[in-house]
């Protein structure tokens, strides 16, 4: 397979305008697609994105439209877009998209409406192109500024991913193959949850070693749940598993994590949502994995208590009393 030497990013988001510029920094081809043509000619004009990555001056050689036809003949497309508006978006733009394009998802959640990952959303968008996954611990503020990161990119076609490790693969940002799709995303959708339940033990007052705890035994739930659907132990042990796992539920920089400290602390989800321009993935992920983990018959406490108290209204004092009410047992997966 040739090397990649065009690339698009879809989403203007903090991660995806992060993405365009540490690859336009390392001298790629890229363009940034956005929906809001008013975000595209402010990048363009200013080297800015202050709506969604503010502080940070942008490569000169990035472009950004709200054009589609900026798509066409790319060779590899970048999808950074939330992952519920992921399906639709690829949709709007499946015309522009190459046949043969290589298509990335960086978009870490779980559709809502019908429960499926992000891979099978943009296969049913984008048929007959090759899906990979990227995902791994990337703060979006720090990929900008060139500071070192590593990430998983999952692909089934050994021979495809390898083209995409290179035209995206730098010293600074390197990417760690492998063909477990499923494990892969599915670590990088869970995390989010569990993330806002490690923030609400923050901003309760539990302490560290309860959010140690917590985040322990959700990286559990995060292996059944991927064991079910056919992803491998060793890929959640890695970098889209235990190391997004800890840079999520270790920082408020993490929006999911931001969101559970504010609840911990007694404000209501309406209140800490409406203001906010950025996805919190979480929200909708929890009720996408509470449904679907019923449906299979697996035990994800953690991941029920986050959807009760962000979807449904929950009291959070009863969630937190019904965790530890729970029977004692062996530990293990």
């Amino acid at each position: 397979m040739a090397g990649m030497t065009s690339i698009a990013v879809v989403g203007a988001g903090a991660f995806g305008t992060a993405l365009a510029t540490l690859l336009a920094a390392a001298g790629r081809d890229v363009v940034l697609w956005t929906r809001d043509a008013e975000l595209a000619r402010a990048i363009v004009e200013t080297r800015r994105n202050e709506v969604y990555l503010p502080g940070i001056d942008l490569d000169p050689r990035l472009d950004a439209s709200a054009d589609p036809a900026v798509l066409a003949g790319r060779e590899l497309v970048l999808f950074a877009a939330p992952a519920q508006a992921t399906g639709e978006v690829a949709a709007r733009l499946a015309g522009e998209i190459a046949a043969d394009a290589a298509v990335l998802i960086a978009a870490k959640g779980i559709e809502r409406a019908s429960g499926r990952p992000m891979s099978r959303v943009v296969a049913e968008a984008l048929p007959g192109r090759g899906i990979a996954i990227l995902s791994g611990p990337t703060f979006a503020d720090e990929l900008a500024r060139g500071l070192p990161a590593a990430v998983t990119l999952a692909c089934t076609d050994g021979e495809q991913g390898g083209a995409i490790r290179d035209a995206i693969g730098l010293p600074h940002f390197r990417p760690y193959l492998t063909d477990d799709v499923t494990g892969t995303e599915i670590g990088g959708a869970v995390k989010n949850v569990v993330a806002i339940a490690c923030g609400i033990v923050a901003g309760a007052g539990l302490g560290e070693n309860a959010r140690a705890a917590l985040m322990t035994r959700g990286l559990a739930e995060i292996m059944r749940y991927a064991l079910a659907a056919g992803g491998r132990a060793e890929t959640l042990m890695g970098l889209a598993g235990l190391g997004d796992l800890a840079l999520t539920c270790g920082s408020e920089k993490s929006r999911n994590m931001s969101l559970g400290i504010a609840l911990g602390r007694g404000r209501t989800i309406d209140e800490i949502l409406g203001p906010r321009r950025a996805v919190t993935e979480g929200v909708a992920t929890a009720a996408a994995l509470a449904a679907r983990a019923d449906t299979l018959g697996l035990d994800m406490p953690i991941t029920q208590a986050v959807h009760r108290i962000c979807n449904e209204g929950a009291d959070l004092a009863g969630e937190i009393e019904r965790l530890l009410a729970r029977p004692f047992r062996e530990e293990g997966i």
